[in-house]
């Protein structure tokens, strides 16, 4: 019995299929091989197209099972993670009415913020646990105000992962995940806030069916399943975003535990089972993948959005002939500390965790007569890692304070140098693991479909590849003077 799982990028489209007996990934692909274009009409905006989504899943699928490992029609369920926060908007005909607001798009961040002084600090924090900022809720608030034509045809609105699988089973359902993600739900009156209908204006019919994530959300139509390859019916069985999927991937699941990622956006995940939140909304509150109304269980995110992002285009400007691997090898051979050179990673929308400020990217204290790429290739690394630090100190402030902290040995995480400059900034021990976001999408399936009794099972066969300790304090003074760089440029920007 085989799982697909699907998750749905930024940067691509990754599909994998996993043995459900043992846990196995099976075959993996990836869609496209260069990255996926990001639409910028305006300095601080970011959409792109859900159809091109749609296409790069149908490739990536017929990839899969074009690999000859496993027979498509054993496939029983399948998964889908999602890059979080988008905007999907579809009329009453399940027609698309323009391209997603993508999740690092600033756009709508006033708007959030003069929502959050009419309905109240306190009460937004006590009952949505964020400011609305530039979440879900306020790009839809921006598309009410500024394209009210395409506002009126709205029937449903969605995330990037509801509309992948609207596509796949004609089927559109949200879960309560996905409407905190969103800032859509009201964790005291534990329903859609009345408070954000009332501020914006909107009607609940605006808003899908509401189930858990591990259910059925729509089975394959057949027009659908002929051309994939798979069996008409079978279920879409679970659908979450991607840093609370990372975290399923990586069994992360209950209190105290916590996952990371380096792609695109660098996130810190960490599972709460108290109502907290952040009194100026650095880090973010959301029902995780196991919430119920039983058990409160709860993902604290903490979102840096230039990480990866940040590496690629270094790469395109300094390393166009290298391969990351190359890139990882050369900033190797810098010394720690890159000679002075220091690097603020902030070039991808509005930050969170700087209080929504848009500061971009900063090269500091930049030696012509000796840096070299390597250089470079090195400072931005140590920049990441720093600004992973910044974060996790917030996050301790708000009473997080892991232990471990899991992560996928994937994208930045590939890098030992990375890795180790990430344990050495922050002091905390990294385990690594040899999975994904679409794995962990083929998993979540299993569960929702009731292959597996529970995810422990699901995760029976998970062990760590390796432990990284932190074994050097010499990065302290580094980040304290990057941390310095960092408050001035803040002091600057909100002047």
């Amino acid at each position: 019995m085989l799982l697909l799982g699907i998750d749905v990028g930024t940067s691509s489209i990754k599909v994998s299929v996993v043995d459900a007996q043992t846990q196995k990934n099976l075959a993996s692909a990836q869609y496209p091989e260069t990255e996926s274009p990001i639409t910028t009409l305006q300095p601080g905006w970011a959409e792109q197209s859900p159809d091109m989504w749609w296409q790069h899943v149908q490739q990536a699928i017929k990839i899969c099972n074009q690999s000859g490992k496993y027979d498509p029609q054993d496939v029983a369920a399948i998964g889908i993670a999602y890059q979080m926060h988008g905007l999907v908007l579809v009329d009453k005909d399940q027609n698309l009415l323009r391209d997603s607001i993508i999740w690092c798009d600033s756009r709508a961040v006033q708007i959030g913020e003069k929502a959050f002084d009419a309905i109240g600090h306190e009460k937004c924090l006590s009952h949505l646990l964020n400011s609305p900022g530039n979440f879900t809720v306020s790009k839809l608030a921006w598309v009410k105000q500024n394209e009210p034509q395409t506002y009126a045809r709205v029937d449903k609105i969605m995330l990037p992962g509801d509309y992948i699988a609207m596509k796949l089973s004609g089927e559109i359902t949200t879960s309560i995940s996905a409407l905190s993600e969103g800032v859509f739900f009201d964790f005291v009156n534990n329903s859609i806030s009345q408070d954000i209908i009332s501020q914006y204006g909107f009607s609940e019919s605006l808003f899908p069916k509401v189930q858990p994530v591990f259910s059925n959300h729509g089975g394959i139509m057949p027009s659908v399943a002929q051309q994939l390859g798979l069996k008409s019916g079978i279920p879409i069985a679970y659908k979450a975003g991607d840093q609370p999927n990372n975290a399923l991937s990586l069994n992360v699941l209950n209190a105290g535990e916590v996952a990371a990622t380096a792609g695109t956006s660098g996130v810190i995940y960490g599972v709460s089972d108290k109502l907290t939140y952040d009194l100026q909304s650095r880090v973010n509150t959301f029902a995780h993948v196991n919430y119920t109304d039983q058990q409160k269980s709860l993902g604290v995110l903490l979102c840096i959005n230039g990480t990866g992002s940040l590496y690629r285009w270094t790469k395109n400007l300094f390393g166009s002939a290298m391969g990351y691997n190359q890139m990882n090898n050369e900033a190797a051979q810098a010394p720690l500390g890159s000679n002075g050179l220091r690097i603020l990673p902030f070039g991808n929308g509005a930050e969170r965790m700087l209080n929504n400020e848009l500061i971009g990217v900063h090269f500091h204290n930049i030696d012509l007569n000796l840096h070299t790429h390597a250089h470079i290739f090195r400072a931005v690394q140590e920049g990441i890692a720093s600004a992973f630090r910044y974060g996790v100190d917030i996050m301790r402030e708000n009473g997080m304070n892991p232990t471990v902290i899991r992560a996928g040995k994937a994208n930045l995480f590939l890098s030992d140098l990375f890795a180790q400059t990430f344990v050495n900034a922050t002091g905390i021990p990294v385990e690594l693991y040899n999975n994904d976001g679409s794995v962990g999408a083929a998993l979540g399936a299993g569960i929702g479909a009731g292959i597996f009794s529970s995810p422990q099972e699901a995760f029976k066969q998970m062990h760590p590849l390796q432990l990284i300790e932190p074994n050097t304090s010499a990065f302290e003074p580094i980040y304290q003077e990057w941390k310095s760089l960092l408050l001035k440029q803040l002091s600057i920007s909100s002047s």
